[in-house]
């Protein structure tokens, strides 16, 4: 049996593990986890198409497709105004994941947060909901407005999350800039203004209790020189999202072993032998087959790893063995 990465999810808030075929596998944290990549990595088609070439694609692309099925894939994106026309609620919104590092975007009302929590958002506020286009619109009217970005690098990301500020600073930041975003003028007619919220997801990405998420008013006050719906006090535990590495491609027969600690939108934070966390950037498991390995016989790992943010790298080669599974972990 094939097992062949088609991404990491969040369903539910949960980080899982999907497979070509629709099969699924759940990570839990503290979870001793290890794959060996096989073969070649392919192209995995577009809009649940198969590639019809099966063509190979590059190790270190965060877009496992092949050109055309990019061009598939992009023409019926909401992200590039491909369906203007979608009946759907959109929510706007404003995902922080960092001290000053903010964004706005949008995303369909039925999916909840889970768009939140697929790019690494360490907290977020909704700021309205109405139609795909007058949602799109009021983006761009607060992109510019409040001087924020539509998109954030993920190296930029990783990069804050070893020194993230407590739920209180979090918080504050996101009512301040909700505070502005709702009285500027322009807002497309059809969008509605949602109530200040702040949501953490401390607990989701295993970094420790949340400790927001309860409907407040973003005017008026809690305790003081604290915005209402502002919590004082900051998430249970210390959160691990330091790291001293990140994988970002696999090669044929190199493996990946490890304990989970923490998972923060596509990336994966594992806990290796020789004591360093890395991270894996999952996106660039999409395409590859992975087989499981004893991460206690044949840990640690065999992959290119390059450095975060000055933090010593490594790289190596090998391989381990493997028959047929019924499960990869």
């Amino acid at each position: 049996m094939e097992w062949r990465c088609a991404g990491l999810g969040w369903p539910g808030g949960v980080p899982v593990l999907r497979w070509a075929g629709g099969r699924s596998s759940a990570l839990a944290y503290g979870r001793v986890i290890g794959f060996r990549a096989v073969g070649e990595r392919r192209c995995v088609g577009a809009r649940g198409n198969p590639c019809p070439l099966r063509a190979v694609v590059p190790a270190r692309a965060t877009q496992a497709r092949c050109p055309e099925c990019a061009r598939l894939d992009r023409a019926f994106s909401v992200a590039a105004d491909g369906v203007p026309d979608d009946p759907r609620t959109y929510r706007v919104y404003l995902a922080w994941f960092g001290a000053g590092l903010v964004k706005v975007g949008i995303t369909a009302e039925e999916r909840g947060a889970v768009r939140l929590l697929e790019q690494g958002a360490v907290a977020f506020c909704w700021l309205g909901r109405g139609p795909l286009m007058a949602a799109r619109r009021t983006e761009e009217l607060l992109r510019a407005a409040l001087g924020v970005p539509d998109r954030v690098p993920y190296a930029r990301k990783r990069a804050v999350r070893g020194a993230l500020p407590g739920w209180a600073e979090r918080a504050r930041e996101l009512a301040e800039l909700y505070r502005r975003a709702v009285v500027l003028e322009g807002w497309a007619e059809a969008l509605e203004r949602v109530e200040f919220e702040a949501v953490d997801h401390s607990a989701a990405f295993g970094w420790g209790e949340a400790v927001g998420g309860a409907a407040v008013g973003a005017t008026g006050g809690g305790a003081a020189g604290t915005p209402a719906g502002v919590a004082d006090g900051t998430p249970a535990g210390t959160p691990a999202g330091a790291a001293d590495g990140v994988v970002r491609e696999l090669v044929d027969g190199g493996v990946v072993a490890g304990r989970l600690v923490s998972a923060a939108g596509p990336d994966l934070y594992l806990a290796v032998a020789d004591g360093r966390v890395l991270v894996v950037d999952t996106r660039v498991l999409v395409g590859w087959e992975l087989v499981g390995v004893d991460a206690a016989v044949g840990g640690g790992v065999t992959v290119p790893v390059e450095a975060v943010r000055g933090a010593a790298g490594g790289s190596g080669s090998g391989s381990g063995g493997g028959g047929e599974q019924d499960g990869l972990f």
